[in-house]
């Protein structure tokens, strides 16, 4: 990939060659950050398409049925009703549309522990995208033989981890959560974390499992949920993040930026966060992902790709740490999925 083309026009940044040419108007962020060289993978990997662009890879996206679909063979888990459109066709066309080549599918909670319908996609379009189940943390311990099923039988790659899923007053480390996640890394299976209300609430239990499980990989949804901090909790929360750069399988997610950014697309406050944590993990332990459908009324799904590409020319990276950023580092994680 050739190295982004920038000018700066009266407060306005135009990008090129990384998304498609836009031009964004911005407000520097005003956080001084610092950056230290990142030093390449030495792995060899073919990570450009037939046309010799670099491939394109979503780690982070859910889909469900459609309403008809739903009543007709993919029911809701009751409760879980979804409130946007999420179908596989839709899916397609928005990821035709940003040049995106493949994706992870992370299992929605509108199907809960039901997984039928993201395995008939895996089965449609085994070149197209990976699947990550849902742990079923039951106490009875029923979730390792379905974990096991799951990606010995039906093909699933990851496994996430919903803290909120966990019987009332138990944690991520208990029997099951540790027998889960052992399995997991004894099956090359990595263990994505969801940290929605908060990483201070987590940490302990990921950083355990993390000491006691090293085979065991691990991926950070939406960067742990640490946004720009504005306070000492906040600050803290972050620098548990950077934190946990010490153990070598874990791997951070940059994004559902939306979530994660207190400004509107393209989400600049986010520039220091991403220096930071390509300055500690290195971008071949970071990943671009989208979290489809839920991005799509608040960028758009285009959008949150050039958003990605934009925090990155803004963060100084490197043409070839965009590329992992925005394609090798999943590619590699789950080698021989996406052939360039």
């Amino acid at each position: 990939m050739a190295l982004p083309v920038r000018s700066v026009i009266s407060g306005s940044i135009f990008l090129g060659n990384c998304c498609h040419a836009r031009l964004y108007s911005f407000a520097a962020p005003s956080v001084p950050y610092r950056r230290t060289q990142y030093k390449a993978s030495t792995t060899k990997m073919a990570s450009a398409n037939a046309q010799g662009r670099p491939k394109t890879i979503d780690s982070h996206l859910h889909i469900w049925a459609s309403p008809l679909e739903a009543a007709d063979k993919y029911p809701y888990f009751p409760g879980q009703e979804p409130t946007l459109p999420g179908h596989l066709d839709f899916l397609l066309q928005c990821m035709e549309e940003a040049s995106v080549e493949g994706a992870l599918i992370v299992q929605p909670i509108n199907h809960k522990f039901d997984h039928s319908l993201v395995t008939s996609v895996l089965k449609k379009h085994p070149t197209k995208f990976v699947g990550c189940c849902l742990a079923n943390p039951a106490e009875n311990g029923t979730g390792v033989k379905q974990l096991e099923d799951l990606i010995l039988k039906d093909g699933y790659r990851a496994v996430r981890f919903n803290p909120y899923l966990w019987p009332s007053g138990q944690q991520m480390t208990n029997e099951v959560g540790k027998a889960m996640f052992s399995r997991a890394g004894e099956l090359g299976v990595p263990v994505g974390f969801m940290c929605m209300k908060g990483l201070n609430l987590h940490i302990s239990e990921i950083t355990e499992l993390c000491a006691e499980f090293p085979s065991t990989a691990v991926l950070l949804d939406h960067l742990a949920f640490c946004i720009p901090p504005l306070n000492d909790e906040e600050k803290l929360a972050f620098s548990e993040l950077l934190k946990l750069s010490r153990f070598p399988q874990v791997y951070v997610k940059f994004s559902a930026l939306f979530r994660v950014s207190r400004m509107s697309s393209p989400y600049l406050d986010l520039v220091p966060l991403l220096a930071e944590v390509v300055s500690n993990f290195g971008a071949n332990r970071v990943m671009w992902g989208s979290d489809f459908p839920y991005v799509v009324p608040e960028s758009g799904y285009k959008g949150a790709k050039e958003a990605a590409c934009l925090i990155a020319s803004q963060a100084s990276l490197s043409s070839s740490e965009v590329e992992w950023i925005m394609g090798k580092t999943v590619m590699q994680l789950f080698q021989g999925q996406w052939l360039p």
